[in-house]
C-alpha cells in the first residue's frame, strides 16, 4: 500500500510539474557554480513576461582555456530569447548551427530572437567563439521525484560530493533512478558498476568530477538530461555494456583526454540530442581496451550537435584486442542529422570530422553518415579512413575498412587537409566506401581527385 502511494505522489507530482511547464527557469544557480558576466539573458513565452537566467561560466578550448557562458531552460511552446551583450560592442550575430536559420532582432547592445522548439545553440558575437553563449533550450521533463520516492538517489539543489571522499565517486546500484533536481551540483563521478536496470536523469550539473558517468559491465542504462562540466576524463565512459540510451546531454571539456562519450566493447548504445563541447574526441567509439573485449555493435547517433576544439567530433576503432588474430569487429553504426561546429586537431595522425581509422586487427564495416553538415574545420580534414599500424596505441595494424557509407554531407570551408582513404596493405584494406550527395562548398564530390590515396583501396563509388 505504501509503495501504491508512493508511485500515486510521484505521478501527481510529475503531472503538476507539467501542467506550468510550458517554460521552465531553474533556480537562478548556485554560490559554487561560477558566473559568468559576459552576457544578461532572459527568456519568455510569446508575450509572455521575461525571466532572467543564471549565466553559467564554463571553460572551452585546452590550447587556451577561455570563459563562455551557457544559460538552460526547458520549453514545450515557442519562446523569445533576449541575449544582451555586457562588455564591448559588436556588428554581427551568429547563432549556431547555422541550418536553424536563426534570425535575430538588435536594440543596442541587445539582440533577441525566437526558438520554436527545443534546440542546442551556439550564440557567437562578431565570430568570437571563446566567448559565446551556449544556450540549451532542453524538451520539458516528463517527471520528477522527491527524497522520499522508492527506489530513487534523489539530489535536490546544492552541492552534493561522495561520502568517501579518496574515491571520489558515487556507485549507483541495479534498479535505480538516480534524479538531479535543477539547481543540483554534484562533484563526483557517477559510477555503474555490474548493475542493471539504472537511469540518470534531470536537469543537474556534474561538476569537475574525475569522470561524469562510467557505465562499466552493465546493461540497460539511461542519462537523460544532465549537463557535465568539465571533467578530468570521460563525459561517459561505457566499457563491455549494452543497451544504453543517452538523451539531452550537454558536456564542455578542456583538459587531455577529456573526451565527449567512449564507448569501448559496447553494443545496443542509442545517443540522442547531445550537445558535445570537447577537447578531445566528442564521440569515440572502440574495441578491446582494458578489461573489455568482444567487438561493438548496434550504435546510433543522431540529432546532436558535436564541437571539437581539439582532435575528432567522430572517431572510429584505433583500439582493438592484437592477440586476436581474427580481428574483433566493430559494425552496424549509424550518424545520423548531426551538425559539427568545429573540427581542430593539428597533429596529422588524430585528424577527421569523420574518422574511422583502424587498428590492433580491428575490422570497421557496416557503417553510415547520413544528413552531417561541417560548418567548420581549423585544422583537420573531412574524411579519414585509414587502416593503419599507430606505434603509440597499436601492436600490430588493423585489418579492414569495409561497407561505409556517406550520405547528404555539406561542408563550407576552406584551408583544411585533404581527406585521407589509406589501406595497410593488399591484405589489409579500405574497400567499398560510397560518397552519395557529398559537397563541398556547393560543389558535389564526384571523384578521389582531393583524396590523398594508396593502392590498398577498392571500390570507391561516388553518387
Amino acid at each position: 500500500m505504501n509503495h501504491l502511494r508512493s508511485i500515486l505522489t510521484t505521478l501527481l507530482g510529475s503531472l503538476a510539474f507539467i501542467a506550468g511547464a510550458e517554460l521552465n527557469v531553474y533556480p537562478t544557480g548556485s554560490p559554487n557554480m561560477p558566473h559568468n558576466d559576459d552576457f544578461t539573458v532572459k527568456v519568455r513565452t510569446i508575450g509572455g513576461e521575461w525571466h532572467d537566467l543564471f549565466e553559467y561560466k564554463v571553460q572551452v578550448d585546452m590550447d587556451n582555456p577561455q570563459d563562455a557562458s551557457m544559460v538552460q531552460f526547458d520549453m514545450d511552446e515557442p519562446v523569445e530569447v533576449m541575449v544582451k551583450k555586457n562588455n564591448g560592442i559588436f556588428s554581427q550575430v551568429d547563432i549556431r548551427p547555422l541550418r536553424n536559420a536563426i534570425t535575430c532582432d538588435r536594440k543596442g547592445n541587445t539582440v533577441t530572437f525566437r526558438i520554436d522548439e527545443p534546440k542546442y545553440l551556439s550564440v557567437e558575437f562578431d565570430g568570437d567563439r571563446l566567448h559565446n553563449l551556449h544556450l540549451f533550450a532542453n524538451p520539458v521533463m516528463t517527471e520528477t521525484y522527491t527524497e522520499s520516492s522508492d527506489n530513487v538517489l534523489y539530489f535536490g539543489p546544492g552541492v552534493h560530493r561522495p561520502g568517501d571522499l579518496p574515491n571520489n565517486q558515487i556507485r549507483i546500484h541495479s534498479n535505480t533512478t538516480v534524479f538531479l533536481a535543477p539547481g543540483a551540483v554534484i562533484r563526483a563521478k557517477l559510477l555503474i558498476d555490474n548493475a542493471e536496470n539504472v537511469r540518470i536523469i534531470g536537469r543537474g550539473v556534474l561538476d569537475h568530477p574525475i569522470r561524469g558517468i562510467e557505465v562499466t559491465n552493465s546493461r540497460n542504462v539511461e542519462i537523460d538530461g544532465v549537463t557535465v562540466v568539465n571533467p578530468d576524463h570521460y563525459t561517459v565512459f561505457g566499457g563491455g555494456s549494452s543497451d544504453i540510451r543517452i538523451r539531452n546531454l550537454k558536456s564542455f571539456s578542456i583538459k587531455g583526454w577529456s573526451d565527449g562519450i567512449d564507448m569501448m566493447c559496447c553494443s545496443n548504445v542509442d545517443i540522442d540530442n547531445v550537445f558535445m563541447r570537447n577537447s578531445d574526441d566528442c564521440i569515440a567509439l572502440y574495441n578491446h581496451r582494458w578489461d573489455w573485449k568482444g567487438g561493438s555493435s548496434n550504435i546510433t547517433v543522431k540529432n546532436s550537435v558535436l564541437w571539437a576544439d581539439i582532435a575528432h567530433p567522430i572517431n572510429i576503432g584505433s583500439h582493438g584486442d592484437p592477440d586476436n588474430e581474427a580481428g574483433e569487429v566493430i559494425e552496424h553504426l549509424r550518424f545520423n542529422n548531426i551538425d559539427i561546429l568545429e573540427h581542430d586537431e593539428d597533429d596529422p595522425p588524430y585528424r577527421g570530422a569523420m574518422c574511422i581509422v583502424v587498428g590492433d586487427n580491428n575490422i570497421a564495416r557496416d557503417i553510415t553518415f547520413d544528413d552531417i553538415r561541417v560548418e567548420s574545420i581549423q585544422e583537420g580534414m573531412l574524411f579519414h579512413l585509414e587502416v593503419q599500424f599507430n606505434p603509440k596505441y597499436n601492436k600490430t595494424p588493423g585489418r579492414k575498412i569495409e561497407n561505409v557509407t556517406f550520405r547528404n554531407i555539406t561542408y563550407n570551408g576552406y584551408g583544411e587537409a585533404k581527406s585521407e582513404i589509406l589501406g595497410y596493405s593488399a591484405e589489409r584494406d579500405v574497400t567499398d566506401v560510397t560518397f552519395d550527395n557529398v559537397s563541398v562548398n556547393g560543389e558535389k564530390v564526384t571523384s578521389l581527385k582531393d583524396f590523398v590515396t594508396n593502392s590498398f583501396i577498392s571500390d570507391i563509388k561516388f553518387k
